[in-house]
């Protein structure tokens, strides 16, 4: 399945053209026939020879539409770049075919269109001299110059010979098994509901699927899907899309919002890109400037970062991170444009390096100038290494998927990943590029336990009597979610990097060793402690009497027992208490706090925190002002 798109300044015969090889009229708004102009995208499709389906994206050529020119362009496997032979090159010749090759659009035709009209052959050849002169510094140098009449039929056939050629010539749309669908058009279509129109990329789309909207992530389910007025049940990439949506609004949905599957993309805020500006144009593009960004069918406003220069003039290449006001959806690889808000000036365009960077770079990072370069130009293998590096501990299905490459040129990546010892698996799992496996990258894998060492010994030094950290204050420190912490400790205890004590963490070098002042602090207190154990000191008292830290060493390794925020017994009152209930309940059945408070000799204000703290422990359970044991806890009869 492919995509043709028009280029070329208004009035010069592209929609006559579409509907001279399709039969169908694209320009489909009342205005743009009343007016004779194409002022939005328009749609067609034609039969080639060999039987293959084309889809035609027909833009409009005034300097007023050119954002609407954008919005369809970005998705066609080649151009037919009109341009009359009546009037020759003209404004919007230039700025269209300078558009076409910053988008890296692979193939072209030029449609030397209204030969009809032009009488003299020698103003015909000065016209295709001066396209083959605007043509030679571009990619399309070679490209076929072909002259035509739509009105007459004059050169209709070989311009048909000559695009199925070309296109048979264009490698098929990749599969990477993560389809997107950005929309052009949103509509309702009575009986049917929501429609939604684009050019499908990167998988296919099947009649059935969930699928969401990005990027304000509202759910939908594919209820049909056309390609050329034609219903199918499953739509490959390349493919020119209607697709059926239930459970949606056709006005929760805007041209420049993207139709994915659950969980495959995400929207984002800032992309790093590389940018080629335009030799023609005005003015340099100076860091902070604000401009508009065109992606897909997407237009953003943008504030733009350079990066590793303060400015790129006419003609120059380098590096910027783009900030949006609001989230698009982009992969590594798209290309985009830039242009000046006001006055309106295309500035210049390029490709999407990196779609989710974790933060604003340090404009002159030479090691973040470096990152970007692999990420599109180096192999599947060093862009996927990026891709780890920038997810850090992460399913393997979404670093492929962030990486933006096919699936088996991704498994030989993985591949030679781990034999190099660049990847890790945390946990278990293969490494097929769909699994939900943890992996990271081994550069990411050493900061880590660099950062816990650091953690650890920071915090080792502040409470040098504690036996470690919590797990959740490292995993907090960490920045790690709970999975990845949870196969992250698994490891680093198995190598001995770290140890764990209890539901605490501790650097291997640490080990705890009281002062002969902390002994005798603490002997003075278990000496209160033991003269009367069922109505000991207060966990304020304790704080006054030895401070914070010897407390929480006490309770820590067990010395001390707390069961409420005021009340601690010594482990051997606590377990004498605890037995003593449990053999009153075995002959009795029930105990209140009256009775408990007589059988030790205490006060309510022991008794009570410690039954509430045996009903949470689950070795009691309370009936009206009486506890009996839980039902585990039971003798047995």
């Amino acid at each position: 399945m492919r995509v043709l798109g028009t280029a070329g300044h208004v009035d010069h015969g592209k929609s006559t053209l579409v509907r001279a090889l399709t039969g169908i009229d694209p320009d489909r708004l009342r205005e743009e026939k009343e007016r004779q102009m194409t002022i939005d995208l328009g749609f067609a499709w034609m039969s080639l020879p060999d039987g293959e389906s084309v889809g035609i994206v027909d833009v409009p050529g005034h300097r007023d539409f050119i954002e609407n020119m954008l919005a369809g362009v970005g998705g066609i496997d080649a151009a037919l770049m009109v341009v009359a032979a009546d009037e020759g090159v003209m404004p919007q010749t230039r700025e269209h075919l300078a558009i076409l090759d910053l988008l890296e659009i692979p193939r072209a035709v030029i449609v030397l269109t209204k030969v009809d009209l032009v009488t003299d052959e020698e103003w015909l050849g000065l016209v295709e001299e001066e396209v083959r002169g605007l043509l030679a510094p571009t990619r399309y140098a070679q490209a076929p110059v072909l002259p035509v009449s739509a009105e007459t039929g004059e050169g209709l056939e070989a311009l048909i010979a000559t695009i199925s050629a070309m296109l048979r010539e264009s490698p098929p749309r990749p599969d990477k098994g993560r389809p997107r669908l950005p929309v052009d058009r949103s509509f309702t279509i009575s009986g049917f509901g929501t429609v939604v129109t684009g050019t499908l990329m990167d998988g296919s789309l099947e009649t059935g699927q969930e699928v969401e909207i990005l990027p304000d992530g509202v759910g939908a389910r594919v209820r049909g899907l056309q390609t050329h007025k034609k219903k199918v049940q499953r739509a490959v990439p390349g493919s020119r899309l209607a697709a059926n949506l239930s459970g949606v609004d056709a006005r929760q949905i805007v041209r420049g919002d993207v139709v994915v599957l659950p969980g495959t993309y995400e929207a984002t805020r800032l992309i790093d890109v590389r940018f080629r500006m335009l030799a023609a144009a005005d003015k340099p593009l100076r860091h902070n400037q604000e401009a508009k960004l065109f992606v897909g069918s997407a237009q953003r406003m943008v504030r733009v970062r350079v990066l590793g220069a303060d400015e790129l003039v006419p003609g120059q290449e380098g590096w910027l991170q783009l900030a949006m006001r609001e989230p698009v959806v982009v992969a590594r690889g798209d290309h985009f444009i830039l242009r000046r808000p006001s006055p309106g000036e295309t500035l210049g365009g390029g490709r999407v390096a990196e779609p989710h960077p974790r933060r604003r770079h340090r404009r002159f990072d030479g090691a973040t100038l470096q990152r970007l370069e692999y990420l599109l130009q180096g192999t599947a293998a060093q862009v996927l290494a990026q891709a780890l590096i920038q997810a850090g501990a992460s399913p393997v299905s979404k670093v492929v998927a962030n990486a933006s490459i096919e699936t088996e040129q991704a498994r030989e990546a993985l591949r030679a990943l781990q034999e190099q010892g660049e990847l890790m698996i945390l946990g278990e799992g293969g490494l097929d590029p769909t699994a939900d496996t943890l992996v990271i990258h081994r550069d990411t894998w050493e900061r880590l336990i660099e950062k816990a060492h650091r953690a650890l010994q920071a915090y080792h030094t502040e409470h040098p009597i504690r036996s470690g950290m919590p797990r959740e204050e490292l995993k907090s420190r960490l920045g790690l979610d709970g999975r990845v912490f949870s196969s992250f400790m698994e490891r680093v205890v198995e190598q001995g990097e770290l140890l764990e004590r209890g539901h605490r963490v501790a650097h291997p070098a640490h080990e705890i060793n009281l002062t002969a002042k902390q002994r005798a602090k603490i002997d003075g207190l278990m000496g209160r402690f033991r003269a009367s154990p069922f109505s000991p000191p207060t966990i304020k008292d304790c704080r006054e009497l030895i401070g914070d830290e010897l407390v929480a060493h006490l309770i820590e390794t067990g010395k001390l027992v707390q069961v409420s925020p005021e009340v601690v017994f010594t482990e051997q009152a606590y377990r004498e208490m605890v037995q003593r209930i449990r053999e009153v309940l075995e002959t009795k059945d029930t105990v209140t706090i009256a009775e408990a408070r007589d059988l030790f000799g205490t006060s309510r204000k022991y008794v009570l925190p410690l039954l509430e703290h045996l009903d949470a422990a689950g070795v009691t359970v309370r009936d009206g002002d009486h506890r009996r044991l839980a039902k585990g806890h039971k003798r047995a009869e």
